[in-house]
């Protein structure tokens, strides 16, 4: 349903060779049609935007990472993975279609608020290398937890919102301090917040 309303709303303004599902369609579609720029969801399906552009390498072709997600670390994994710019799924239709002309021109683009991030991994405020060593020690369900923690979310309201039970949400929260080196929520928040992951 995305693909189809990204689809409409770049109808007649740009032309869409081909779309994927996944990485391994992702990757054949770009050494296959060797489109001018690529729109690529961070979270694609079998190892994400920077996988695809892992495998299909140096190419002409440029990529414009278009996620729901704005934290800190996809989006500086992203541009570090080659990416010309990111936008977030709010983005309109015509300020889509800019976006797009603008990275096939050879610009870089993001939103207002995704460029401070990255500003800030350039000045040094942001550790990108310690921020990605620290979230390796996490599983992907323990990122999750620590996220909703660090947002100040009780573990009854976190166990809801990931279809776990309170012991587990204690469990992954013990394990998290554990691997930061963290010893209270208080920690955990302050940690989150320095590393632009809330």
């Amino acid at each position: 349903m995305f693909r189809a309303g990204v689809r409409a709303e770049l109808a007649g303004a740009v032309e869409v060779v081909a779309e994927a599902e996944d990485v391994p369609t992702a990757v054949a579609a770009v050494r296959e049609h060797q489109p001018d720029v690529v729109l690529l969801d961070v979270h694609l399906p079998g190892g994400g935007g920077v996988e695809v552009m892992r495998q299909v390498g140096a190419t002409g072709t440029r990529f414009l990472a278009l996620s729901v997600s704005d934290a800190a670390e996809d989006v500086i994994g992203t541009i570090r993975g080659g990416a010309r710019g990111y936008v977030t799924k709010t983005i309109t239709g015509p300020e889509l279609v800019a976006a797009i002309t603008r990275v096939a021109d050879g610009d870089a683009v993001f939103s207002p608020r995704l460029a401070g991030f990255v500003l800030d991994a350039f000045a040094g405020s942001i550790e990108i290398a310690a921020v990605d060593e620290d979230l390796d020690r996490l599983t992907e369900r323990e990122r999750e937890v620590m996220r909703l923690i660090a947002r100040g979310y009780a573990y009854k309201e976190v166990a809801r919102e990931l279809f776990i039970s309170i012991k587990t949400v204690e469990t992954h929260m013990s394990s998290v301090l554990r691997k930061l080196q963290l010893s209270s929520r208080h920690e955990l928040t302050r940690w989150a917040s320095d590393r632009r992951l809330l």
